[in-house]
């Protein structure tokens, strides 16, 4: 099929398609910590050496995986992914939304930008619906075991991978072609075709930087947890985000709507373009 031209929804992983953290439904039971316990000592090991809070978790996950025996292969992180749970209606949200997109001649492109681990979101169930996985990464031995960061994605460096969608660079080493100029026009996913969809603070730049450009940015929460919509809601009055949703992805839910309503909005935007064009 032609498509007129693609739209990208780009989604954190944590909080956004799951609730929760990705190592609390497998990992970290697993080298008998809780989920409090975990965390603060990686924060704290932070706080004490002045150092990057993603670097520090994934040192604890190398460290505490060790001291238990628990095996460090990325099938074995592939194998956590498979327990975690995903929000109401996600295992049947990327089919309609390319469906609807399709109608329209609109091809529909999913990404992954997370501070999670892209080996565990591998294992998910949903893994196939995305054309890349930006995310935490281990570089592994000639054994297959991780012992090493091989990507750490935080708040601020996670906007690079909103370049690269931009000018259609899918490679994480690839420094050069995501920093050539290119015009905006002749890009694969101009910013205003892109929606953003964040829970949390890692996600801020990232929402800001789209909405700024042009694009459209939604902040879910979980509609569980008390206060969780004020919350979201202060970013819509900082201007950083365009919509709030509860984390509710079936048909006919709050998101389900949005994001169908920002596809219309857009392929009007794009005829009306085209016709002053062909003025």
């Amino acid at each position: 099929m032609d498509f007129r031209f693609t739209i990208a929804l780009i989604y954190d992983f944590d909080g956004t398609l799951a609730p929760g953290n990705m190592q609390e439904y497998d990992f970290i039971p697993a080298v008998g910590k809780s989920n409090r316990e975990f965390w603060s000592e990686a924060n704290s090991l932070a706080e004490a050496q002045d150092a990057d809070m993603v670097l520090t978790y994934m040192a604890r996950m190398i460290q505490e995986a060790k001291s238990k025996g628990l095996s460090l292969r990325r099938e074995a992180f592939q194998e956590s992914g498979r327990r975690v749970a995903l929000y109401p209606g996600v295992r049947e949200w990327f089919a309609r939304v390319n469906r609807y997109g399709a109608e329209r001649g609109i091809r529909i492109l999913h990404y992954i930008n997370s501070s999670g681990l892209k080996e565990i979101i591998e294992g998910t169930e949903i893994a196939h619906e995305f054309r890349k996985i930006y995310a935490c990464s281990f570089l592994y031995d000639v054994d297959g075991i991780a012992y090493w960061p091989a990507v750490a994605v935080n708040y601020t460096n996670k906007t690079q991978f909103i370049f690269k969608i931009n000018k259609g660079v899918e490679s994480v080493f690839d420094s050069t072609l995501v920093n050539r100029y290119i015009p905006e026009n002749q890009r694969p996913v101009p910013f205003r075709h892109m929606i953003y969809v964040g829970d949390g603070t890692t996600d801020i730049p990232c929402m800001r930087l789209v909405k700024n450009f042009g694009g459209h940015s939604i902040a879910v929460y979980n509609p569980a947890e008390k206060g969780a919509r004020k919350e979201m809601a202060s970013l819509i009055h900082d201007n950083r985000v365009s919509h709030v949703c509860p984390a509710d992805y079936r048909e006919g839910s709050d998101m389900d709507l949005l994001v169908r309503t920002i596809i219309d909005k857009i392929d009007l935007d794009d005829r009306l373009e085209q016709l002053e064009v062909v003025k």
